[in-house]
């Protein structure tokens, strides 16, 4: 339960900019999930690091969202402040050549953005849910290429400290869809990739391949929140779920994906509930099947019954 005085606080940080017991379905690529105390929109970084220090000061707990990808957020609501970056929108050429992108940018924008300029070294990029925040998070990927091969350096925000600070590749704690280490209470707002010239012709070819590729092999079409579960060394998740016998499992509007098996769709109505009840059954299965362990990727946020 949010006091008067830290809604008081969030109140006089961001103004209009701010709401209370706002429902996460419309945050969450599922299109689920219970309403949050407060969701803060801040539109700059005084006013995001106004939000992390008045979290700070009367001990909020805070989560970050920008497409809402990679979450599942339980059917009674989250505690605390969500933050969306959505208005961090800032996407420019810097010298290298590289391009610097803010927190709440696409991959359709900067998708446009190099074939533009052709520039190359993103392509893998496209059709990956969610925005550059997530991205860095995430560690976003596909196959043999990362986030972490092509970050040049992020820039994060601090409770009360509204300037930007940079963090070179070399101090970045990357691994397997996640980043380690960064100061407590930071919020990653912008990051720079490393780009190299090239034909727009080569660019618009691979990226139309990998689009395509995504369009014939994931629900494009549904709800989802992406990939469910992390792949094994070694393996694949939705390989394993679908050997289980699992594909098409279905618990009230929630169902395995008979596209992909490593995506749970929201195919009409579901609850958090029974994404969850999915998801442990698919873990369940795969276990029963071969003894392996499957870990989830997507963040699972908010209140338990």
């Amino acid at each position: 339960m949010m006091t008067e005085s830290a809604r008081s606080a969030l109140l006089n940080a961001l103004g209009e900019h701010v709401a209370f017991d706002a429902p996460m379905t419309r945050q969450t690529s599922l299109r689920i999930g219970g309403p949050a105390d407060a969701l803060a929109t801040p539109t700059s970084r005084p006013e995001l690091a106004a939000v992390l220090a008045a979290c700070q000061a009367h001990g909020l707990r805070h989560t970050v969202v920008g497409a809402g990808f990679n979450c599942l957020v339980a059917d009674e609501g989250i505690d605390g402040v969500v933050i969306s970056l959505k208005k961090f929108r800032g996407l420019e050429e810097r010298p290298g050549p590289s391009i610097y992108a803010e927190a709440g940018i696409s991959h359709s924008a900067i998708t446009r953005f190099c074939l533009d300029r052709a520039f190359s070294g993103m392509e893998f990029a496209a059709g990956i849910p969610g925005t550059v925040g997530g991205w860095i998070m995430m560690n976003a990927g596909i196959g043999v290429r990362e986030l972490k091969d092509v970050t040049l350096e992020i820039g994060i925000v601090t409770p009360g400290e509204p300037a930007e600070k940079r963090i070179p590749r070399e101090r970045l704690d990357f691994h397997y869809r996640e980043l380690r280490g960064l100061p407590a209470g930071a919020v990653v707002v912008s990051a720079r990739f490393a780009v190299e010239a090239s034909s727009r012709d080569a660019i618009k070819g691979e990226v139309d391949r990998l689009l395509a590729r995504r369009s014939a092999t994931q629900p494009l079409d549904v709800p989802s929140c992406g990939s469910v579960f992390r792949n094994p060394e070694g393996d694949f998740a939705g390989r394993l779920i679908e050997a289980a016998g699992l594909r098409g499992l279905r618990v009230g509007g929630a169902e395995i994906s008979r596209v992909h098996a490593n995506f749970i769709a929201n195919v009409g109505g579901a609850s958090a509930a029974d994404v969850l009840a999915v998801i442990e059954r698919a873990q369940a299965g795969v276990r029963e099947d071969c003894g392996v362990e499957l870990k989830t990727e997507v963040h699972l946020l908010g209140r338990t019954p």
